[in-house]
């Protein structure tokens, strides 16, 4: 699939600079950032859900001292 997208001449400047700093073109510059702003947003939206399960259990944590008092440690 091709995506096409219309830069200012300071973006296309910034995504050239961007990219030879990179050592990359800056369609490789930007293929990789936006799948890496994409993983991490998701990421997140999985770890936000989690956590509001954590919540919703009612199960509660404890100091990784108490396990290790708890263990002998």
């Amino acid at each position: 699939m091709a995506v096409v997208i219309e830069l200012t001449g300071e973006e296309e400047r910034l995504a050239e600079s961007y990219a030879k700093v990179h050592g990359t073109s800056v369609e490789e510059a930007m293929k990789r950032n936006f799948f890496e702003l994409i993983e991490d947003e998701y990421d997140a939206a999985v770890a936000d859900a989690a956590y509001d399960d954590y919540i919703k259990s009612g199960k509660k944590s404890y100091p990784i001292s108490e396990l290790w008092e708890e263990l002998g440690l």
